[in-house]
Formats: C-alpha cells, sequence, structure tokens
C-alpha cells in the first residue's frame, strides 16, 4: 500500500499572524460612534428661575416682610390701638458665568475621519447639563436640617454624620418622619406632595415597601415628574445618578481616606498616616479640606511627603488618636 504524506504542503502555508502579512490584516472601522452614559438630569425642575433684564447687573434682591405675630389682647372700645411696624429683610444673590470649549484645527476638521466638530457640540452640551444640574443640586441641599438613617435592625438613632456606617438604612418610617418636621415648619409642598430626589441604590431600599405606589398607578399619571418612580404617602420620589451624595472628598487626587499610623496622646497638630502621598500631589495641595478625625470635624491644611508616610497638619488640636 502506497503512503502519502498529508502534512507536506504544511510548512508553505501563511497564516494570518505572520510578519509578512501584517499589512493586510487591517482593522475595520465601524463608523457608529459608541454613545456615552449621560444621567437623567432632574434637579432643574424644582428651582424657581428669575431672569435679570439686560443692562440690569448681575445682583438680585428679594425682599421679605416679617409675619406679624397674633394679636390675642383685646382692644378697648374706642381706644385706638398702639398698631405694629412693618419689619422687612433682603435676600440677595449674583449670578456666575460658568463655560468651556474644545480646541480643534480646521486641518483635523478637513482631514479627520470623524466629524469632530458634530461631537465636540454634542460632547459640550452634555457637560453643560450636568455642570447646570449639579449647581441647582448644591443649592437645593444648601440646608442645614437633616435627619440621618437609623442604625441596624434595631433601628438605633443617628445624631451625627460621622456615625454612618454600612448599616444604616433609608427606610419608610424616616421619611414619613421628614414629611412631618416639614408640615411642622409649615413648609409648601410642591403642587399636592413633598419631594424627595434619591439615588437609585436608595431607591432599591424603599421600592420593596408594601406602601410603595409606582408612578404608573397613579389617579393621574400623565402629571408626573422628569424622573418620578413613585410615592409613599404625600411624598413623591424623584431617581438620579446625580442625587447628592455626602461622601469624603479627596483629600489630595485618590486619597478620599487616611489611616492614622502614629498615635497621639497629647495635644497636636501633626498627624501622621501610613499613607505614602506622591510629592507632587503634596505639593499642589491647596487646602484647607474639611475631614472627620477621630470622629470629630477638622481640616487638612497643609501635607508633607515622606518616604514611608505622609504627615498631616490640622486645623483644630487632636489630643487623642489611636495609631492604626
Amino acid at each position: 500500500m502506497e503512503q502519502m504524506d498529508l502534512q507536506v504542503f504544511a510548512t508553505e502555508t501563511q497564516t494570518t499572524n505572520l510578519a509578512a502579512l501584517s499589512d493586510e490584516m487591517k482593522t475595520y472601522y465601524e463608523k457608529r460612534l459608541i454613545d456615552n452614559a449621560e444621567p437623567n438630569l432632574v434637579h432643574d425642575q424644582f428651582g424657581d428661575k428669575y431672569p435679570i433684564p439686560e443692562g440690569s447687573g448681575k445682583t438680585i434682591e428679594f425682599r421679605r416682610y416679617s409675619p406679624l405675630p397674633k394679636a390675642l389682647t383685646a382692644i378697648t372700645e374706642g381706644v385706638t390701638p398702639d398698631g405694629d411696624n412693618l419689619q422687612v429683610s433682603a435676600v440677595t444673590a449674583t449670578v456666575a458665568q460658568y463655560g468651556n470649549w474644545i480646541r480643534l484645527s480646521d486641518m483635523l476638521e478637513l482631514s479627520a475621519i470623524d466629524r469632530n466638530v458634530e461631537q465636540a457640540t454634542k460632547l459640550l452640551g452634555a457637560q453643560a447639563g450636568r455642570t447646570l444640574d449639579t449647581i441647582t443640586r448644591e443649592e437645593l441641599n444648601g440646608g442645614t436640617n437633616v435627619l440621618y438613617a437609623p442604625k441596624g435592625a434595631d433601628k438605633t438613632e443617628v445624631s451625627s454624620r460621622s456615625d454612618i456606617t454600612a448599616d444604616c438604612r433609608l427606610d419608610v418610617d424616616l421619611f414619613y418622619k421628614a414629611a412631618a418636621q416639614l408640615e411642622a415648619m409649615n413648609a409648601s409642598p410642591i403642587d399636592d406632595s413633598f419631594v424627595a430626589i434619591i439615588h437609585p441604590y436608595s431607591a432599591y431600599d424603599l421600592m420593596r415597601s408594601e406602601e410603595w405606589i409606582d408612578c404608573h398607578k397613579y389617579a393621574a399619571p400623565e402629571y408626573i415628574y422628569n424622573g418620578e418612580i413613585g410615592k409613599l404617602g404625600n411624598i413623591r420620589f424623584v431617581k438620579s445618578t446625580e442625587a447628592k451624595i455626602w461622601g469624603p472628598a479627596d483629600i489630595v487626587p485618590g486619597y478620599p481616606r487616611l489611616t492614622v499610623k502614629t498615635a497621639i496622646s497629647a495635644s497636636a497638630t501633626s498627624v501622621t498616616v501610613k499613607e505614602v502621598i506622591p510629592e507632587d500631589a503634596c505639593q499642589k495641595f491647596a487646602g484647607p479640606v474639611a475631614v472627620y478625625l477621630g470622629g470629630a470635624a477638622n481640616t487638612v491644611t497643609a501635607i508633607s511627603y515622606g518616604a514611608e508616610c505622609g504627615t498631616l497638619k490640622v486645623g483644630t488640636a487632636v489630643t487623642w488618636l489611636c495609631g492604626c
């Protein structure tokens, strides 16, 4: 029987991974661009807008008359009472300008495969929307009346932001309590309800409640806010990933939290931390930055670089800290 070598031509077969054919292996260019995921912007619909006419300056002034107390003293017939005085106070606001632009050359526009002017316009529009939404959000969240989520299964009351842990969860009772406090202060609802703007993670904890009503089940579902998902009692909930989150800001870029290295047993304004903070970041530190140190509010005013650890200078002397 005659035998045939089936591999006789194998050494001459060229494959796609050979260097000699690398110029033949092109990358296919898909002309459809990938869209960026953008947040649902909801804050502007809850802020009042007051235009300033052209040529009228940058500051707008509002006036507020103080309410008169109850007149509970009976007047005497034929005697004119002393009367009361008007008291007015002014509230002012100054407008600020925000903007940005993208540098593109005419040569780039002529030679590039993508329509960069069109994409730059789209990106700048998205940036403008997120910027204005954030500015409005910060104003809406500028109050000082705060309620904190209770801690654990026994719902231990939390009275300080520094005491918040992962065991603190939003519940229905907390929102009813917030609505009751607003009503007690004669706060006017928006339309027929108060409004809570919440993050999707917070919405998860609430939507499982038996008292939750989805917005499509409203008696008049056509009158809903942008981003509205449902209600509890007289509170309507609007969901957005841009909802305000109070969390640790970066002390320096990439370091929202630092760990105390050396214990402090006497009053000191210098705190050594375990992290080695890059030298250029220490040099660019512009402080002060608000922090919680040992559970108490403080500020970092300066950072010193160290090859093995960093040193923080704080605004308020620390009397005791445990090293980690």
